[in-house]
């Protein structure tokens, strides 16, 4: 082998061991969760060494302010995912990212039709966005957060276009007269 190679392949294995070192600190992490808040954690993922927690939506505030000491102090993103057959409907799904070791967990909270979950955009700016985003495309009602509105779709807007119930063929998403949207039927408006 030249040594352009083994450097190569000397430079794979050192990648490949970090990120086993930060799958086994994650898992630490979670049994340190477990040990400070027993019973938090209903359940726990690991696929391809991403690893996924799921926790009661009373336990959210805690698990994020222990994460937070943990150094999970990034929070990428806020999603939700829907399961229209399940009595808790959704999952809302926080992505955090511990930024000096560069660990990765994903905390799912499951939540029923109608009910809703704490806001963290009080601690974290970036969730004020990701929640009003979740609620515009899901339903999903944030308690606590300081401006709770649509964003990506328009206020008269009907439904929530990411459920497995919204209309397959869209329904009817185009606004009327008068509507505040920037795109009134195919037509630039409010201009």
């Amino acid at each position: 082998m030249d040594h352009e190679h083994e450097a190569g392949a000397k430079c794979h294995f050192g990648e490949a061991e970090a990120r086993r070192a930060r799958h086994r600190r994650c898992r630490v992490i979670i049994e340190h969760i477990d040990a400070q808040l027993p019973g938090t954690v209903t359940d726990r993922h690991d696929f391809r060494g991403d690893q996924t927690i799921v926790i009661a939506k009373e336990n959210l505030l805690a698990v994020v302010d222990l994460l937070h000491r943990e150094g999970f102090q990034f929070l990428v993103d806020i999603t939700a995912v829907d399961w229209p057959e399940r009595e808790q409907r959704f999952d809302v799904v926080y992505h955090w990212l511990n930024l000096a070791s560069q660990e990765r967990l994903r905390v799912k909270v499951p939540v029923a039709d109608g009910e809703s979950v704490a806001s963290l955009a009080g601690l974290f700016k970036t969730a004020n966005w990701f929640e009003r985003e979740v609620f515009d495309l899901f339903g999903i009602r944030f308690e606590g957060h300081p401006d709770l509105r649509r964003l990506l779709t328009w206020d008269d807007f009907q439904g929530h276009a990411l459920r497995k119930d919204f209309p397959l063929d869209g329904g009817d998403v185009f606004c009327m007269e008068g509507c505040t949207a920037p795109y009134n039927n195919g037509e630039r408006g409010g201009e």
